[in-house]
């Protein structure tokens, strides 16, 4: 299994037409690949995550569109199949090894982007290590 460290920020926006838009954009115009994005939270604000390789990049580009980063953290991603269950046994390595997660979305090429307080024990149940 294929896994990687990446970046996950979020950026918390008010809840308006554009507001996507305007995030990828600041972050496209610097040249920066937005390997995934989810939002979370919705309501009158909502937190943007967004999956970078290049986070001071984004940051700083972010920054000049009067954007601001309010959470900043290290994630693994993982490759997995493009199949039932796929899903459903990354989880259950991660649970038989009583790691919790407190985030998990999907990135582009079929990659499964998972968060935890305890990264060094995610990176071991996923056989990272």
């Amino acid at each position: 299994m294929l896994g990687v460290m990446a970046t996950d920020l979020v950026i918390r926006v008010e809840n308006e037409p554009g507001a996507l838009a305007r995030v990828t954009a600041a972050v496209s115009d610097a040249g920066v690949n937005l390997a995934a994005a989810t939002c979370t939270r919705p309501g009158e604000t909502a937190d943007l995550h967004i999956l970078v390789n290049h986070p001071e990049a984004a940051k700083h580009a972010l920054a000049i569109s009067g954007l601001t980063v309010t959470e900043e953290r290290e994630v693994v991603v993982i490759e997995a199949d493009d199949r039932p269950g796929a899903l459903a046994d990354l989880a259950s390595k991660v649970a038989k090894a009583g790691v919790d997660l407190d985030l998990v979305y999907v990135a582009t090429n079929t990659r499964i982007v998972f968060g935890s307080p305890d990264l060094e024990a995610l990176k071991a149940a996923l056989d990272l290590t």
